[in-house]
């Protein structure tokens, strides 16, 4: 998915950070140590990882470790080495370094959206997830997914004119939109396969409720999506954003 590979990981060591004499950039043993907390946030045992230079120790980290860990860590190298310092660091391959850093944190094959049509909990919740995402993985995320697509119907519904009891699921909005809402009754040429890749959609949006409230932090759940059910949990939702808020926006 999003996670670095082997060029863009030697283009990162060689052509940004720098190695002149077999040293990498100004990196010392300590400051090495001492980067993953003051640049990255990240809590990591590098005696965990192999290499007995920094430069080797620095490729063994970066290879191993998760795509949204590996955005922390080329977002700190962007901190440490911005661009200017060097003559190979000019801006466009800093633009580069931040863009996989972008592709990395997130590591997902559908984008995130903002929504025409939206409301404060929508806004804050697609925030939350955005965040945790690239800060913990997508499987801390899927809660506020499930709440960003959650307040997402609600706000289509309330823009429609449409009542909802305020326990509405987002199954008993998806069905009522697509019973009620008027740019889903014309699906184009072919309307009667549209129609039933909705009612496909409609069990998908069903899933996503056990998903949320027995395999993510909703709740102090035992066990929680893997990272690869996760992603497909968000991709999903993220799917049914893109197309219905085209439709009706």
């Amino acid at each position: 998915m999003g996670e670095l590979r082997s060029s863009e990981i030697h283009w990162v060591v060689h052509h940004y950070v720098g190695v002149e004499g077999g040293y990498l950039g100004d990196f010392s043993y300590r400051t090495h140590r001492e980067f993953y907390s003051a640049f990255c946030d990240l809590d990591l045992d590098l005696d965990a990882f192999g290499g007995n230079t920094t430069r080797e120790r620095f490729l063994a980290i970066l290879s191993g470790v998760e795509g949204h860990q590996q955005a922390a860590i080329l977002r700190g190298i962007a901190e440490k080495y911005p661009h200017g310092g060097e003559h190979f660091r000019t801006p466009q391959a800093y633009q580069k370094l931040l863009a996989l850093a972008m592709r990395c944190a997130d590591g997902l094959s559908v984008q995130a959206s903002n929504p025409v049509i939206t409301s404060d909990i929508l806004k804050r919740a697609l925030a939350d997830a955005n965040t945790l995402i690239q800060s913990a993985g997508p499987t801390h995320a899927v809660d506020r997914v499930h709440t960003a697509l959650h307040a997402y119907l609600k706000a289509v519904c309330h823009a429609q004119g449409l009542e909802t009891p305020p326990s509405a699921t987002i199954t008993n909005l998806f069905k009522l939109l697509r019973t009620e809402h008027p740019s889903l009754r014309d699906l184009g040429s072919q309307s009667e396969t549209m129609n039933n890749i909705l009612r496909s959609l409609s069990n998908v949006i069903d899933c996503l409720n056990p998903v949320r409230n027995h395999g993510s932090l909703a709740h102090a759940n035992d066990a929680l999506l893997d990272k690869d059910e996760a992603m497909l949990a968000i991709n999903a939702a993220r799917s049914v954003f893109q197309y219905l808020d085209c439709k009706f926006s």
